[in-house]
């Protein structure tokens, strides 16, 4: 069975993760989507593991060959733990490949068996990130279709209660 790994905060989840999600998954047998649980990320995340987990569990429910799963282990150990021999990047422009190429070396150096792929973003997507759905989100503006209905109203309710 070809299993990969998609790892990230997804904090919160966008439609450009889901897309890349749903293309892996029509590549492998098995898609484990791998949740962060304390990202390096500044600031600590929006919104707990648990919840991420769960929008994004909803969100690819109609995906049989996609599982999700909470890590808090080096991405390698998480992959070789999931048995994922390869792990999807999704790549949005190039600032994201030099980057994202530099986390693969990194990740070969510690496992030769564990290879990465990148997906390429679809136009549509190429400037959403998760930090922008935020900062639109706190600055009033809508993010409908920039992520599933459910993060959409879990995000207005949080900034709310933030205020």
């Amino acid at each position: 069975m070809k299993r990969a790994l998609c790892p990230g905060t997804f904090d919160p989840v966008t439609s450009g993760h889901l897309d890349i999600i749903v293309r892996a998954a029509s590549i492998f047998d098995e898609v484990v989507v791998g949740v962060a649980l304390s990202p390096d990320k500044g600031g600590g995340p929006l919104f707990s593991a648990e919840e991420r987990v769960g929008f994004i569990t909803e969100a690819v429910s109609h995906l049989p060959n996609v599982i999700v799963r909470p890590f808090d282990t080096l991405l390698v150990d998480f992959a070789q733990k999931m048995e994922a021999r390869v792990i999807i990047k999704g790549l949005r422009a190039v600032t994201d490949f030099e980057h994202e190429f530099q986390m693969a070396q990194l990740n070969y150096r510690l496992d030769e068996n564990i290879e990465t792929m990148f997906i390429m973003s679809i136009p549509e997507f190429a400037y959403l990130s998760s930090s922008a759905v935020k900062e639109i989100a706190r600055h009033g503006g809508s993010v409908r279709g920039l992520v599933p209905d459910a993060v959409c109203e879990a995000l207005a309710a949080r900034l709310k209660q933030s205020r």
